[in-house]
């Protein structure tokens, strides 16, 4: 997801959007401790996704304020 598509959703989005990444980070993680994941580059975007939307909340948080 696009930084800009993160910037117009709502806040209340984010946060749902974050829970949902950073259990998918969680996954992967584990998968890839027990060599059941291929994809090890998955962990990056997910962790990238996750860093995309924390700058994104911290945004709203700033504008807000």
């Amino acid at each position: 997801m696009m930084y800009k598509e993160l910037s117009n959703k709502s806040e209340k989005d984010l946060r749902d959007l974050l829970a949902e990444k950073q259990q998918e980070e969680h996954i992967l993680r584990a998968k890839a401790g027990e060599r059941q994941l291929k994809n090890v580059r998955a962990i990056r975007s997910a962790r990238l996704a996750v860093a995309q939307i924390k700058t994104a909340l911290q945004a709203k948080k700033i504008k807000v304020a």
